[in-house]
């Protein structure tokens, strides 16, 4: 694992409501029963914290755009970020509405944009426990050690703290964990060592790490649906916490145990972090699909 302050981007998380609902979404969407929010001073806080940091600072969801002070949380970004530092992911919802205030905040390249409604988008299920499926535990800390998600994507905050992963974040507020680190300067100093309470609290009920089939995005939930691939313990974990999604059995059930060789044979084409076929910054560049995703940028720019 990498030091928090190798990371290209740490991302602040300032809600997780979205008007979609994908199958495996990295952030849990149609599981929780309310959504958070986080409050402008929070907002302010989180920024403040990453000061020294030399990467640069994501406004990330859920859907960004809907939460009700938007508007006001991207004045924070501009008074508070330089305008290279500062990015944005969205599915795009209230576009036209909100494209002002997006483009005037965030260069487009620095705008991750993906509606989630084309054929070839695709989520890793991440509610798959490796520690339900591979029975070699040696094994499962050294594929836990080499999480992709760790390596290539980011730390996050959310209105429960400082986390080393951004889906360690999603896990701790869907199951109501104890909260990340205190936001003050320098909290994302963590080299590996410092954050592995952390890792064991939430890395063994998450498949980030398992060589594990991508499954279409389910159109967002347009086309009816989408369902979740879990393990049988986080399946009874996501009912006890009142999941909408489990208790619908929108839910596919995976209980096989994988060996070494298993695991091999699915790292031959294993390609979590490609997403979907073509890179995207506004709804334009879904008129023109030709474009090929950068694997070394995780398909995101």
């Amino acid at each position: 694992m990498r030091p928090l302050s190798e990371m290209s981007v740490i991302q602040i998380e300032v809600t997780n409501a979205c008007f979609l609902k994908c199958a495996n979404c990295t952030r849990h969407v149609g599981h929780h029963r309310k959504p958070f929010f986080m409050d402008l001073d929070y907002v302010e806080k989180a920024v403040d914290s990453l000061e020294g940091f030399e990467g640069n600072i994501g406004m990330m969801g859920g859907e960004p755009t809907l939460h009700p002070k938007f508007d006001e949380i991207c004045k924070i970004y501009q008074k508070k970020i330089p305008r290279r530092k500062r990015e944005f992911w969205t599915a795009g919802w209230q576009w036209s509405k909100k494209k002002d205030i997006i483009l005037d905040t965030f260069d487009k390249d620095r705008i991750a944009y993906n509606e989630h409604s084309t054929p070839g988008g695709k989520h890793t299920p991440l509610l798959v426990s490796i520690d339900e499926v591979v029975e070699d535990k040696k094994l499962m800390w050294e594929m836990i050690d080499n999480c992709w998600i760790q390596s290539q994507w980011s730390a996050a905050i959310t209105p429960k703290g400082g986390f080393f992963c951004e889906v360690a974040a999603s896990l701790d507020y869907l199951f109501e964990g104890p909260g990340g680190y205190e936001i003050k300067k320098g909290w994302w100093k963590k080299n590996p060592k410092e954050f592995q309470d952390q890792v064991k609290r939430y890395c063994k009920g998450c498949s980030g790490a398992l060589p594990m089939k991508s499954e279409s995005d389910g159109f967002g939930g347009r086309k009816g649906p989408a369902y979740d691939t879990v393990s049988p313990g986080n399946l009874e974990k996501l009912k006890k916490i009142g999941s909408p999604k489990a208790l619908t059995d929108h839910v596919k059930i995976f209980d096989k145990k994988y060996t070494e060789k298993d695991l091999e044979n699915n790292l031959e084409d294993w390609n979590p972090s490609h997403f979907k076929p073509f890179v995207s910054h506004d709804p334009k560049d879904y008129e023109n699909k030709d474009k090929k995703v950068d694997p070394t940028k995780s398909g995101k720019f």
